[in-house]
């Protein structure tokens, strides 16, 4: 049987990329977000990808479907992959330097992973979300060659989590999760190993906006 592979992929740029949208919003794409849903659907065409999920959220849903429609595959939708419930920090601007955001952040890294702010997800629950359906998911399609589109924190606990050696206290060395980047994981003896982390296509580049630095987005 085929090795199963995974392009985890975060949504492209959402309405207001200014802000954190946690599970509480379910904003839409931008008008550069659909472009870059378009031109990574012509990245991935030429990968062959033979499915994709989505969370179900808007964001993630507008940037999945040109990508099943032009590969031409089935486009599944799976709840449990959706944004981090953030509570008190939803709608508030975005920053690595202060507020509840960088708190979290600084308690993660330093290995207090039940941390969380009031009404938000802890990363051990994210953890304990994602984890099993990632592998309900990858268990149940083994040997497909996977799109998987989700959100920035998501993308980033399944990393930490998924690939021998990381963690969360390894979080930063990580690096940040830009709209549309993607890793490329493989299954190899039960074990997922990543080819490439958090790159964000040539062609979505070129539209001259995602990773320049100076426009700091969200991650969440």
């Amino acid at each position: 049987m085929s090795r199963t592979i995974v392009w985890l992929t975060r949504h492209a740029e959402s309405a207001d990329p200014s802000v954190f949208h946690g599970a509480e919003s379910n904003i839409g794409l931008s008008a550069l977000g659909h472009r870059q849903a378009q031109r990574a659907a012509e990245w991935y065409r030429e990968r062959e990808p033979t499915l994709v999920i989505s969370s179900e959220m808007h964001r993630a849903v507008d940037t999945a479907r040109p990508i099943a429609e032009l590969c031409r595959v089935q486009h599944v939708r799976e709840f449990a992959l959706h944004e981090r419930v953030i509570g008190e920090l939803c709608g508030v601007r975005f920053s690595l330097t202060d507020g509840p955001w960088a708190e979290t952040l600084k308690e993660w890294t330093s290995g207090n992973t039940r941390y969380t702010t009031p009404g938000a997800e802890s990363f051990d629950d994210l953890r304990n979300r994602l984890v099993p359906v990632w592998n309900a998911l990858t268990d149940r399609q083994r040997g497909e060659r996977i799109v998987m589109v989700t959100h920035g924190v998501v993308c980033k606990i399944l990393l930490l989590c998924l690939l021998p050696g990381w963690g969360a206290t390894r979080w930063h060395e990580l690096g940040r999760v830009a709209n549309l980047a993607v890793s490329e994981l493989v299954e190899e003896a039960g074990q997922w190993s990543g080819r490439t982390l958090l790159k964000v296509p040539e062609p979505v580049l070129a539209l001259g906006s995602a990773g320049v630095p100076g426009r700091m987005k969200s991650e969440a």
